[in-house]
């Protein structure tokens, strides 16, 4: 009997600190269980991110394509990019016309499957883990890719990408990865380190997003849009894997929970109903940098594409590399003005950033011009992991699933929201000023500005309260959370 407690009590210290809080050794992959402290969710993000910086802009180019083909617009670049006049310009301002439409449906129909999806799956995640909302829609996302690579060989028409973005959506899509890694930094870290946390997150987007803008800009120059659509669906399948055999569980009380149930969408509506006006605000604020940052970023492309740029597929490449490379010069930014400035200043200056580099898109007629653009938006990205943080510190630790559901219905309503807004604009607006869309981006921010400012001109938040404080919740455990923030 002796030797038999022994053994148990060795094997329960082998299964570390998780096993002992719960109950049961914590869920943690196949390869996991012996280096679960040494890994977390940033490479999920990372290919996910970079799979998703890829197929945008080639799909919006591969419409483009598909759509002057079939209207017969053979370009102008060969005469001189701006020398397009007459039935030659209207031809051209058609073919934009409808890629942004085509834009639209797709984003449309996503929008609209995919907000019931995520709302089941974040809330649902508070209760089961993590784990799943992260391999689920990496699944759906590689469905898609071979969706559109099936489009894209056998020459289909463009209506059946939005087949493969239904079916990605039905499966959370890529907001629901984004709530899933978001819950997680906020499961594992505490008040002090979160907002940076989040920041890393967020510069791993612009990490990938840079990778995955060069590679696609060069690739697609070389080899057309259908081969780099070969390594989107490589990295979504990646990112499942990953998930799946790597990523130990943050959750550590998980009790079984049914998915498809009410009470899901009763705990959002309790979260944001309880008296908790800052809150609202700060989710109305990351509405409105979010939305314009959609929405500029769908028609960047366009933009470029089209005379007086007439950018081809590399140099598109590098100005979404820039693009993306200002979360890492964010982050740079954010850390060394922590120590002196308020998370709400350090949104501020982000917001200012980048209000001055869309003022400079809006009348860019030049290739420098935009790249300055690109360059004065270099805090651009401060805005929203403060935001983020901001938001997770209201909530309880029980609650971040749900939280960062909400967070990702947000950006699904964003995404439909810019491309309702912008899509719809831009081509209304090509007769008398190409860049106004830009401009209108410019005084939406200028309401977060007033909004974020006044609410820290009322004081501080509410108090926090961590797990730490609360004996009775044991949601993950110190030693797994400490290893994780020395990663």
């Amino acid at each position: 009997m002796a030797a038999a407690a022994a053994a148990a009590e060795a094997e329960s210290e082998a299964e570390g600190p998780l096993s002992v809080a719960s109950g049961r050794a914590p869920d943690v992959g196949l390869w996991g269980r012996c280096r679960c402290r040494c890994l977390t969710v940033e490479p999920v993000l990372i290919m996910a991110m970079m799979a998703l910086a890829l197929q945008g802009p080639l799909t919006t180019q591969y419409i483009f394509q598909r759509v002057s083909a079939e209207l017969g617009f053979s370009g102008n670049r060969s005469r001189g990019c701006n020398r397009s006049q007459g039935s030659e310009a209207e031809l051209e301002r058609a073919v934009e016309t409808m890629t942004s439409h085509w834009n639209l449906y797709i984003n449309v129909g996503g929008f609209a499957v995919g907000i019931f999806s995520v709302t089941l799956l974040g809330p649902w995640s508070d209760h089961v883990g993590r784990r799943p909302i992260l391999i689920i829609p990496a699944v759906g996302l590689a469905l898609q890719s071979a969706i559109y690579l099936i489009v894209m060989y056998w020459q289909l028409s463009v209506a059946y990408l939005l087949l493969g973005r239904l079916l990605s959506a039905l499966l959370g899509d890529f907001n629901i990865i984004l709530a899933g890694c978001f819950s997680y930094i906020a499961d594992v870290s505490d008040r002090q380190s979160r907002t940076v946390r989040v920041a890393v997150l967020e510069s791993c987007l612009g990490i990938a997003g840079m990778l995955g803008s060069v590679i696609g800009g060069q690739w697609s120059k070389s080899q057309g849009y259908t081969n780099p659509f070969w390594l989107v669906l490589a990295l979504n399948l990646a990112t499942a894997a990953y998930a799946y055999t790597f990523v130990c569980e943050s959750v550590s009380t998980k009790r079984a929970a049914r998915l498809f149930t009410s009470e899901h969408y009763k705990s959002l509506y309790r979260l944001y109903s309880e008296g908790r006006l800052s809150l609202c605000l700060y989710a109305l604020c990351f509405f409105i940098v979010v939305t314009v940052h959609f929405g500029t970023k769908d028609i960047l492309v366009l933009f470029e594409l089209s005379s007086p740029l007439c950018w081809g597929s590399d140099w598109i490449g590098y100005g979404l590399a820039l693009e993306h490379l200002t979360y890492l010069s964010s982050l740079l930014g954010l850390k060394l003005m922590q120590p002196c400035i308020s998370d709400s200043g350090i949104a501020e200056i982000g917001l200012l950033s980048n209000i001055a580099g869309l003022a400079v898109f809006s009348v860019a007629a030049t290739s420098s011009l935009m790249f300055t653009g690109y360059g004065l938006r270099v805090l651009g990205m401060t805005t929203t992991p403060v935001l983020r943080a901001k938001m997770s510190k209201l909530v309880e630790v029980t609650d971040q699933g749900a939280l960062f559901a909400s967070v990702a219905c947000v950006e699904s309503a964003c995404s439909l929201a810019s491309t309702v807004v912008f899509s719809s604009l831009y081509p209304a607006t090509l007769y008398f000023m190409k860049g106004f869309s830009f401009l209108f981006g410019v005084t939406l921010l200028l309401i977060p500005t007033g909004i974020i400012g006044i609410l820290e001109c009322r004081g501080p938040e509410l108090p926090y309260r961590r797990f730490e404080e609360s004996p009775q919740e044991a949601p993950i455990s110190t030693d797994l959370a400490t290893s994780i923030q020395n990663e």
